[in-house]
């Protein structure tokens, strides 16, 4: 895929061109009404003022029925169409999106990594949806010192990585996070007994680190069971009949959405008596899941993790968000796919411009040290105060969790149980 920016589904080459390259162009004389930025960034002068300051993103905009990279490039553009409106960046300069794919591939997101690295103008690189890429990156992130923002990833390791300084900040789900709450979900509905059906990935394992945590302190709902399967598994009825053969009432899903629609086809063929409750990681919402398995949806009691719906988004800042995403051709909630990614996008975005201003300067340590200093920012997703911290690199909490369903016409809505 080129370096230059490329189009969101929803984003018209009209509306691209004009709304966001508009803002991106706007002069330096119009930047007055932007927030001014300390005396660092006056020392560049005419030198750099009106300069565009780059942000990267490595995702897998080119894996088929894959809709999270997207829902990341589209929070980001939003954010970036509001913050050049208003005068960019130290004092006058626009933020511009460099787009890189690397289709969940490892080694190709190394590549695309060393060559923003190699870029000057990148301050710093928004991740995608895959842990595993993400995982494999980490050495070069730290070598590099180059600010990675994982708006998506939930491994663990991803922020608890043991680098000091750590260059790697999440406004994103953890898993660590994520497991113990749809454990506890299942617990709210009677469920005792959960058997776990991972994926053989480092993701797969990081979920299973977590929920031996939890269960190590909780007596129920109790693990009875523990299935894996491999990545684009054809089938996942044998792992699933392990689970059901081994006692258990639920089913906890850790998979993708291709996967995870393999399962839900294989249950509804299944006798309603086998057909256990499914409460699945958000993998699942990062691709067309429903376009798959929507269907079938209901025969198979399914429910999903998310850490934001925009149905229960507080009113100033989703009006906010809303003026400018119809700008971009995006008239309704509904019309977002992948909408966790889109909104904790939009809000690092906006961090991380308030890091830049804070630095004074598009040096990309000064900007790590920044992001942890940023006191406030009243976001889509929440009120950080702070974002982060020296010692707290994650910027969501239990708080902000939540159970979702897929309604009938293919919209992700706050589940009532």
């Amino acid at each position: 895929m080129p370096d230059q920016p490329t189009l969101s589904r929803g984003l018209s080459r009209r509306l691209f061109q004009t709304a966001v390259l508009g803002a991106a162009l706007v002069p330096a004389a119009r930047a007055q009404p932007g927030a001014p930025a300390p005396a660092g960034a006056a020392a560049n002068g005419a030198r750099t003022r009106g300069q565009p300051v780059q942000l990267g993103i490595d995702g897998e905009f080119g894996l088929v029925n894959s809709t999270s990279a997207q829902a990341v490039e589209r929070g980001v553009r939003i954010a970036v169409e509001e913050i050049n409106a208003a005068g960019g960046v130290l004092g006058g300069r626009p933020l511009e999106v460099v787009i890189k794919d690397h289709r969940s591939i490892p080694a190709r997101g190394i590549r695309n990594l060393e060559e923003f690295i190699a870029m000057p103008g990148v301050v710093a690189v928004f991740g995608g949806r895959f842990s595993p890429v993400v995982i494999e990156q980490l050495p070069l992130i730290r070598k590099a010192r180059l600010p990675f923002l994982a708006v998506w990833s939930a491994a663990d390791a991803i922020v608890d990585n043991g680098s000091q300084p750590n260059y790697a900040f999440r406004l994103s789900l953890r898993d660590s996070l994520a497991m113990p709450f749809m454990m506890e979900a299942a617990a709210r509905r009677g469920i005792q007994r959960v058997g776990l059906l991972l994926t053989n990935t480092s993701w797969g394992r990081s979920n299973l680190a977590a929920t031996d945590r939890y269960a190590a302190a909780n007596d129920t709902p109790r693990v009875v069971a523990t299935a894996w399967y491999n990545w684009q598994e054809r089938s996942l009825i044998e792992p699933y009949r392990k689970l059901l053969a081994a006692g258990a009432q639920a089913v906890l899903l850790v998979a993708n959405d291709d996967e995870a629609a393999t399962l839900v086809r294989e249950m509804a063929a299944l006798p309603p008596a086998q057909r256990m409750p499914v409460l699945s990681h958000w993998g699942v919402t990062g691709g067309r899941f429903f376009a798959e398995a929507g269907r079938y949806l209901k025969d198979v009691d399914f429910s999903v993790v998310q850490t934001f719906s925009f149905f229960r988004a507080r009113k100033e800042p989703l009006e906010r968000f809303m003026a400018t995403a119809r700008k971009l051709g995006i008239q309704r909630i509904e019309d977002i796919e992948s909408p966790v990614g889109t909104a904790h996008a939009y809000d690092m975005t906006h961090i991380l411009a308030k890091a830049i201003n804070l630095a004074g300067s598009t040096d990309r340590a000064a900007i790590r040290d920044a992001l942890e200093k940023v006191p406030l920012h009243d976001g889509l997703v929440r009120r950080y105060a702070p974002p982060f911290t020296a010692t707290r690199h994650e910027a969501l909490t239990p708080a902000e969790l939540l159970m979702a369903r897929y309604r009938e016409d293919g919209v992700i809505v706050p589940a009532e149980r």
